[in-house]
């Protein structure tokens, strides 16, 4: 005998799933697109500031700030977007699958991301890092390559992860 339950779930076998650990799944997926775009957002105003800079002037301290040496570990939580990705897939039971057009496009674009960023956006700022660590001044040439690339790419992948983003969202 079939269950009006079974019926339903027969009729529409992509059900979405249920639980506390798809949820907690989810929240991180989410939580690691949110800081990753915010933290490529603000490298993006960062630079626009250092475009701003009058020729000659001092650095600002906020900038030189922003700009000390390191890694930009915020923006690696960009890593965590398909980690807690291929999470979810597994923990669908089969409403999601790695064969779904829009999680092959999802991870097409995530995959631009990754690749500008670490190719280009980084490297970018690693430059800023080092011409501003000097102990002269930097020349303003070399600070507003970098700053202009930084701004272009930033622009560039917002779009990039906010269409992701809507794939993700509408699915469909």
């Amino acid at each position: 005998m079939i269950t009006g339950t079974q019926a339903l779930r027969d009729a529409h076998p992509h059900h979405p799933p249920l639980g506390a650990g798809f949820d907690l799944l989810l929240l991180a997926h989410v939580a690691c697109v949110i800081v990753g775009l915010g933290a490529i957002v603000v490298s993006g105003i960062q630079a626009l500031r250092v475009l701003a800079l009058p020729a000659g002037s001092p650095v600002p301290p906020t900038l030189l700030r922003y700009f000390a040496p390191g890694v930009n570990w915020v923006g690696r939580t960009l890593y965590g977007v398909p980690v807690f990705g291929f999470a979810l897939l597994a923990a669908s039971g089969g409403a999601f699958d790695l064969g779904d057009e829009w999680v092959v496009l999802g991870l097409t674009l995530w995959g631009v991301a990754a690749l500008c960023s670490e190719g280009l956006l980084w490297p970018s700022e690693r430059r800023i890092q080092a011409a501003l660590a000097g102990p002269e001044a930097p020349p303003p040439a070399a600070l507003r390559s970098a700053a202009r690339t930084i701004a272009a790419l930033a622009a560039l992948l917002v779009v990039v992860l906010i269409t992701a983003t809507v794939l993700m969202v509408a699915q469909p």
